[in-house]
């Protein structure tokens, strides 16, 4: 037995006999007298939860292998006890709620309502956890993975967290779109408003009715991706393949409105499209043009859409096109092609992983979006505002949002499959262990002129939509007063001094500071596991991969606010009760952004070649090893589009925590709602022109501390071409 193997096992002990067994919502770490009054495992059961002793029996028999002779280790043991304890823990924790018997069989078979308990606490989930791993150990003694313990531990750990925190909350919302109102199994309600008219109908090819909202959300998807798609493009290709002088500005104007809570946007442009907006006005005063309200419907939201999700275009594709070796463009123009057909044929074709992904997350983030369609939408309706409705409205139609939320996995599904349709079983490995000395080659002229007259112009607007926030920040009240004040960010950020020490006594520090906390550690953890997933996907082979991989994009697709209260639903009572905790924001975050990490390592992980790998497999290094040595450093694009975007995302994200704040832990974003709904919208647009400010310094910061990625690849200088930098010795 290894040590890592036998490490696991103390760690289940400890859990059963040491740590409390319930309570996860404690708010201080458990003390001495958790252990002996608060009760673990072991004491519980000896105090009359019979219950809790079974699971002594796996944990006796995890210790079986280390009395065994060494031939016979072959971990059918370990299997055994993991897969037992594992079982026994989630029969208790499901048949046994607070109330007793969660069945009404059990109820009448016991002639009562039977034994009680709560929530899972730090002792049930470490010992569950070991338990897992346990198993996992087992299976690589088989030879599973090649009898790779890493690789199946961390398949075994990913896929547990993913059934946990997106399968299980999903399910248990989605369950309801085949119930009726009263909980029974109707199978015929579900089809009646699966095939609602104002889901599918076309009222709008034949007259002047609108389309349902299932084809309004799929036409805004497709138009939201492929505009993504072309402008983060754009901006990759000047930021790696143009002496753009000002790359620096660009690169900052085309990530920052992703700093930007979505309703925020959503009020600039009004301000400036609106009625009464700064475009509006120039245009009557001076032209005579009539103010209209065209910035409400499709128009606005799409514009408010590629603002806010062209920067995961850009940092999904600069890696891609970094990683594109120069030799083999090189190549192509020794063969006498020109440049455009080098383009074309050779560096396109190369970056399909990265358009295939940066498309799909488009798609997929356009259909989950919910504030922009709730400020912008107008007339026109899409399914993540439908589900927000249905859920809170006046009609409280719970199977109803559940319905639409299967048509939007439906769409997500389908996106799916047509980019593994489009990408195809082609090699796009581009970074090899080979010397590269290629120098990247000028983009053709009139892509180039593309890319100008596309990104720039954006990057412009982008500027404009921020000048209007900045200024709405320093004014009394936007389109009415623009005496200038400090007024906002006094009520929110005031600190006084007093003979204790500063006093934070602004309106806004609380939720700042719990936003602070709780986003740092959701984007660590979404970039590890999002990119430990992303490395299982492109270098491992084991049955159920694909839908493996379409886990990991479950929660993305589905509106945040089925997301917030999928989760109200599932962990609102045992056996998983962490409603009201830090630990349920970070975990909605993880697994909210987690899809971004695994589609940009997935995009990076492709241009790199196996061999690398295998090379320091063949050294005798194992597999952590090699991930820590060999493959992060080759990760750092996708590192850097991990962290930024699940920080930035875990600072703005508004509608899957609304349901999950408390007084404890109340986030920036509710903060700015509430503000909101209360008219003060001066303090609303300050807090959000200092949370910009703190997720620049939070970017840069990341950047520095990730550092770019090394190819070893000469770069020419400005004045000497491709032909003359060959000739250099």
């Amino acid at each position: 037995m290894s040590r890592a193997t036998l490490g696991w096992i103390v760690l289940g002990w400890v859990g059963f006999a040491l740590l409390p067994w319930y309570g996860f919502d404690r708010a201080t770490a458990p003390t001495i007298t958790d252990y002996v009054i608060g009760g673990s495992g072991l004491v519980h059961g000896v105090r009359g939860a019979w219950w809790l002793l079974p699971v002594l029996a796996p944990l006796l028999m995890s210790l079986r292998p280390a009395l065994l002779h060494p031939r016979a280790r072959n971990g059918t043991w370990l299997i055994a006890s993991g897969i037992l304890g594992l079982a026994l823990i989630v029969l208790q924790g499901f048949t046994i709620g607070l109330n007793g018997w969660t069945l009404d069989t059990l109820k009448a078979l016991a002639g009562g309502n039977g034994p009680s308990q709560g929530g899972m606490g730090y002792g049930a989930s470490l010992t569950s956890f070991a338990f897992l791993i346990v198993l996992c150990h087992g299976l690589a003694a088989r030879g599973w993975c090649r009898g790779d313990a890493f690789v199946t531990s961390s398949i075994g750990a990913v896929i547990a967290l993913i059934i946990v925190f997106v399968f299980f909350p999903v399910t248990t919302i989605l369950a309801s779109a085949f119930a009726d109102n009263e909980g029974r199994f109707a199978p015929l309600e579900f089809a009646t408003k699966f095939t609602d008219r104002s889901i599918w109908g076309l009222d709008c090819l034949t007259s002047d009715l609108r389309c349902g909202v299932a084809w309004n959300t799929l036409f805004l998807g497709l138009l939201v991706a492929v505009g993504t798609t072309a402008l983060g493009l754009a901006f990759a290709l000047i930021a790696t393949r143009t002496a753009f002088p000002y790359k620096r500005l660009l690169r900052v104007m085309s990530v920052l409105p992703i700093i930007t809570p979505p309703f925020v946007i959503g009020l600039a442009l009004i301000l400036i499209f609106g009625r009464s907006g700064a475009v509006s006005n120039f245009l009557w005063e001076w032209f005579g043009v009539p103010r209209s309200r065209w910035i409400y419907g499709l128009p606005g939201i799409f514009i408010a859409q590629l603002l806010a999700f062209t920067p995961i275009a850009f940092l999904v594709l600069i890696g891609v096109v970094q990683g594109i070796s120069p030799t083999l463009e090189e190549a192509s123009q020794t063969l006498r092609a020109k440049s455009w057909t080098t383009f074309v044929t050779v560096t396109l074709p190369l970056m399909r992983p990265g358009l295939a992904n940066a498309f799909l997350l488009g798609f997929v983030e356009s259909l989950a979006d919910f504030g922009n369609p709730l400020v912008l939408g107008g007339n026109f309706e899409v399914l993540s505002t439908k589900i927000f409705f249905a859920v809170v409205g006046a009609q409280q139609d719970q199977g109803r949002a559940a319905v639409l939320s299967i048509i939007l996995l439906a769409f997500t599904l389908g996106a799916f499959w047509l980019q593994h349709a489009w990408l195809g079983k082609k090699v796009y490995t581009t970074v090899t262990g080979k010397g590269d000395a290629g120098i990247p080659l000028p983009l053709p002229r009139r892509v180039a002129l593309a890319s100008y007259f596309t990104a720039i112009p954006w990057a412009l607007f982008t500027l404009a939509v921020y000048v209007i926030i900045l200024v709405g920040a320093f004014v009394r009240s936007m389109g009415r007063d623009y005496t200038p004040t400090l007024e906002h960010f006094l009520t929110g950020f005031r600190v006084e001094r007093t003979d204790w020490g500063l006093y934070f006594s602004g309106s806004a520090w609380d939720s700042f500071f719990a936003t602070i906390k709780i986003a740092a550690v959701s984007a660590l953890l979404t970039a590890a596991i999002g990119l430990l997933t992303a490395y299982l996907l492109t270098r491992q082979r084991f049955s159920g991969q694909r839908s493996f991989e379409f886990g990991t994009l479950l929660s993305f697709a589905i509106p945040g606010t089925v997301v917030g209260v999928s989760y109200i639903l599932a962990f609102n009572v045992p056996p998983i009760e962490i409603t009201g905790t830090g630990f349920v924001l970070v975990m909605c975050f993880v697994f909210r952004n987690m899809p971004v990490g695994v589609r940009s390592g997935i995009a990076t992980l492709s241009q790199i070649d196996k061999s690398l790998d295998e090379a320091s497999l063949t050294l005798g290094a194992r597999s952590a090893t090699t991930m820590r040595r060999v493959v992060l450093p080759l990760l750092r694009p996708a590192i850097v589009a991990a962290l930024v975007y699940s920080f930035v995302r875990a600072m703005t994200a508004v509608s899957a925590v609304i349901f999950l704040v408390t007084a404890e832990y109340n986030m920036a974003t509710t903060y700015i709602v509430g503000r909101v709904e209360a008219g003060e919208f001066g303090l609303a647009i300050a807090y959000s022109t200092v949370l910009i400010v703190v997720m620049l310094f939070a970017i840069l910061a990341i950047q520095v501390a990730v550092g770019e990625r090394r190819l070893g690849r000469r770069s020419a200088s400005p004045t000497t071409s491709p032909v003359a930098a060959q000739a250099i010795p």
